[in-house]
């Protein structure tokens, strides 16, 4: 395995494929992600949308989600900003200074994510279609457009 496929159970970063903001943070955590296991997929891909089948709750949710253990036994979903944090974690190094705002109440830190996702595009601007990935990441997008 090369340091930019994704091994079958490494996590993955369901995101709004179109959004200019989460875009630029997919970009950064490809920057940043050392180990290089980290998967992402856009939330109207084939992965996202079996994974909301497995997971009835996330049903029109248009927020990002991180999947722990994607496909197996125990599968874990986070969403709103409980999803950035645990790619704080995953990150490790500075970024692990971010966690603490687990000591913010989850209420409070999802009401902030809500406040930037309803503007993000404003923010960021809105792409027409979901960028495609360079040729060094691409293995790393679970889409089968790519």
């Amino acid at each position: 395995m090369t340091p930019t496929q994704t091994p079958p159970s490494a996590p993955v970063l369901l995101y709004d494929g179109v959004c200019g903001v989460c875009n630029a943070a997919v970009r950064t955590i490809l920057r940043y992600d050392h180990r290089g296991t980290l998967g992402f997929a856009a939330l109207d891909s084939d992965f996202a949308r079996e994974t909301i089948s497995r997971h009835p709750e996330l049903a029109g949710l248009d927020t990002a989600v991180f999947v722990r253990h994607p496909e197996e036994p125990g599968e874990a979903v986070y969403v709103r900003s409980s999803t950035l944090l645990q790619v704080a974690a995953y990150l490790g190094g500075w970024w692990r200074l971010t966690l603490a705002a687990y000591m913010i109440p989850p209420a409070v830190r999802d009401w902030l994510y809500g406040r930037f996702a309803a503007v993000r595009y404003r923010v960021g601007g809105r792409y027409d279609t979901c960028p495609i990935p360079t040729a060094d990441v691409r293995s790393r997008f679970l889409d089968s457009a790519y």
